[in-house]
């Protein structure tokens, strides 16, 4: 016997985790070559247990040298993670890795608690902040998609229910001895639902396309500090806290800019290392609004010790969305170096300096969202991008097109305008305007 409780019958535990629950966070170290190190990772893993409304009672580094089929863990790990319990009174145990539906279940008998990994984890805190009606069914896919296995293969007691929609919310309503057809009904439906959903707002954004104003998007990795800097460019009061995945449905809000009447803002789902795959699926319509924006400004958290690796994470998801290619940016991208006002003086130099010689292709602006230094510049900068290429046109307009006269002093930038005649010699406006190549286009096609 090695002082914690073996045997116990994890369904037995429903009701003993809830929000506020004591949890010990164990990250199995399989010395990744790429990604945050270790000490990120764990960090990270806390802030999403965190997230949930968790306690971290006690949190730990485990290397596997070896991953054991059964429990990924060796004995002595096991036994290591079952004292922490005892000692902190932990009702949890939050794994930062992939587990099977047999480890999992093997780490839930021989701790006697709930055991719930990453994906699991990252699904819970997507289940409680989605807001719209996509994002309740997005989260509910995914929940289906990854419980499937668990709630048909994993449990022989058939008889009985695994858990709820999630490990914090009770019993819920999907029964135990609801077969896979079940299961697979509902996904079937809610992908049908999902599908109706992306059409309209592939409509939506045909007819944002063919409206005159650019559309800026937010990315970043999560908790860097997008909705800090979206609330304060519009004025707006999206959800914005210390907090991984403050922010999961798109947000928009028009803004203007130096040069530019009227543009679009957008704020995204924060992006993540080691995203479940569930959710990477089932967010991608989420993540569609990127592929189609003007601009991207990418907001860096330049106080984290890890901003180099996140920005990697977030440059492999924008590649994997065709943004970022084999011949360069297909999207214009400035850097929002965010959080200046955490760092020290000499670090602040440093980021200084790297910006003085920042790529060509790459802007960077430091800036500090929450105090609003340097948010002007940013402001200035996206200006001059989306103006970028702008040409002075003397344009005749005939009197009875005035639509494409207001369109002209709506969105473009007029220099001059008189009075004239057209080639038949009927009355007209003669306009000097400054035109985008992209408001040029949109302006033809009127």
């Amino acid at each position: 016997m090695t002082g914690f409780e073996f045997g116990r019958n994890p369904d037995d535990l429903k009701g003993e985790v809830t929000r506020g629950a004591l949890a010990v966070v164990v990250l199995p170290d399989l010395r990744k070559k790429h990604g945050l190190d270790a000490e990120a990772r764990l960090e990270e893993a806390c802030g999403l247990a965190q997230a949930i409304g968790l306690v971290v009672a006690d949190a730990f580094a485990l290397p596997i040298r070896v991953v054991r089929p059964a429990t990924l863990f060796g004995e002595g790990q096991v036994e290591k993670i079952g004292v922490a319990c005892n000692q902190s009174g932990a009702d949890l145990v939050v794994v930062d890795g992939a587990l099977s539906a047999i480890q999992q279940r093997n780490l839930e008998e021989r701790l006697g608690r709930k055991v719930i990994d990453r994906t699991g984890l990252i699904l819970e805190i997507f289940g409680e902040r989605a807001a719209t009606a996509e994002g309740r069914l997005q989260v509910e896919l995914a929940h289906l998609d990854y419980q499937a296995g668990r709630l048909v293969r994993s449990w022989t007691h058939l008889e009985r229910q695994r858990g709820g929609f999630g490990f914090l919310g009770g019993p819920g309503e999907t029964q135990i001895e609801a077969d896979r057809r079940l299961i697979r009904g509902r996904m079937a439906r809610i992908r049908r639902e999902l599908e109706q959903v992306r059409r309209t707002r592939g409509l939506h954004r045909e007819r944002r396309q063919r409206a005159p104003w650019p559309v800026i998007a937010l990315v970043g990795y999560t908790n860097a500090g997008k909705s800090t800097l979206f609330n304060r460019l519009t004025g707006a009061t999206v959800m914005a806290e210390d907090l991984l995945f403050a922010t999961l449905d798109p947000t928009m809000r028009a803004i203007r800019l130096p040069g530019v009447d009227k543009a679009i803002l957008s704020d995204t789902v924060g992006f993540i290392s080691d995203l479940p795959t569930q959710l990477v699926a089932a967010f991608r319509a989420t993540l569609e609004e990127v592929t189609g924006a003007d601009a991207i400004v990418h907001v860096r958290d330049v106080a984290n010790p890890a901003s180099a690796e996140q920005k990697r994470e977030v440059e492999a998801i924008l590649a994997d969305l065709g943004v970022i290619d084999e011949d360069g940016i297909s999207v214009p991208i400035i850097e929002a170096w965010n959080k200046i006002d955490l760092l020290s003086p000499d670090d602040r130099l440093m980021r200084d300096d790297l910006v003085a010689h920042d790529l060509p292709d790459r802007p960077s602006v430091p800036i500090s969202a929450v105090t609003g230094e340097g948010v002007a510049a940013l402001v200035e900068r996206l200006g001059v991008l989306l103006t970028d290429g702008a040409q002075t046109l003397d344009l005749t307009i005939p009197a009875g097109e005035g639509q494409k006269l207001a369109w002209l002093h709506a969105h473009g930038d007029v220099l001059s305008e008189r009075p004239g005649e057209d080639a038949q010699g009927l009355p007209a406006s003669r306009i000097r305007v400054r035109l985008t190549p992209r408001e040029l286009g949109r302006f033809y096609s009127l």
